[in-house]
């Protein structure tokens, strides 16, 4: 064999395993943009349920009602992780009243 024509192998077997290489990496690219499409199209739902989901929870949340004369929470907004210190001062005495008590609590 010539060193011509073994030089000649030699790039066309290189060329063919660069082909392949290129023909895996597209494909791996565009699965890669498939998903990235996909995450954006996700992310615009999540921003549009959490936007509806807020609204939802502001037209639901209790109302300030009128008791002699004054505006108070009837029933106090509820949510999961809020404080004890963010309820109205009033609630916060009765569950202040109630720990401290040595047995149980009668309203009247």
């Amino acid at each position: 064999m010539h060193a011509g024509s073994e030089l000649l192998e030699r790039i066309t077997a290189r060329r063919a395993e660069l082909d392949e290489l290129e023909e895996r990496l597209a494909k791996e690219l565009a699965a890669a943009r498939a998903e990235r499409d996909e995450f954006a199209v996700a992310e615009r739902v999540l921003e549009r349920m959490s936007g509806q989901l807020a609204e939802e929870r502001a037209s639901a949340a209790p109302m300030p009602r009128q008791v002699a004369g004054r505006a108070v929470m009837l029933i106090p907004h509820r949510e999961p992780g809020v404080e004890e210190g963010s309820l109205p001062w009033d609630y916060q005495r009765i569950i202040t009243a109630v720990r401290q008590a040595a047995g149980p609590v009668m309203a009247s």
